[in-house]
């Protein structure tokens, strides 16, 4: 029998990238790692700020490149803007890492491994 409460969400459908950053951690200059709170932006966030921000795409063109529709794309790049910003002014370290994301050399794998996590949740 079901429990009222329980909700049951979607799972992550993979969001294309064009590749990893350049570097994955940045953090402020003179301050030990281990002194700082980290915060985690992922991949697909790092991906829609480098489409929006950096190459300044239009939502819909960005979308499309991510494989996402536009009020996904929206809501990736709200969610990364203030990750960004929390980070930014708040001193923290940022980790950029994780996210259900693929690129062209890797669709196959990324999945395989989404069908995976699916059948043994």
């Amino acid at each position: 029998m079901y429990s009222l409460n329980t909700t049951m969400s979607r799972p992550p459908q993979c969001r294309r990238i064009a590749g990893k950053p350049g570097a994955c951690v940045f953090k402020p200059a003179g301050v030990p790692a281990c002194r700082l709170e980290w915060l985690n932006l992922t991949l697909d966030e790092f991906e829609a700020l480098r489409l929006g921000d950096l190459d300044g795409l239009h939502h819909k063109e960005a979308a499309t490149r991510m494989g996402v529709s536009r009020q996904t794309f929206g809501r990736i790049i709200e969610n990364a803007r203030r990750k960004v910003a929390r980070a930014l002014s708040s001193g923290m370290a940022l980790n950029i890492e994780g996210g259900a994301v693929y690129t062209a050399a890797n669709r196959s794998a990324a999945s395989r491994v989404l069908r995976d996590n699916r059948a043994n949740p």
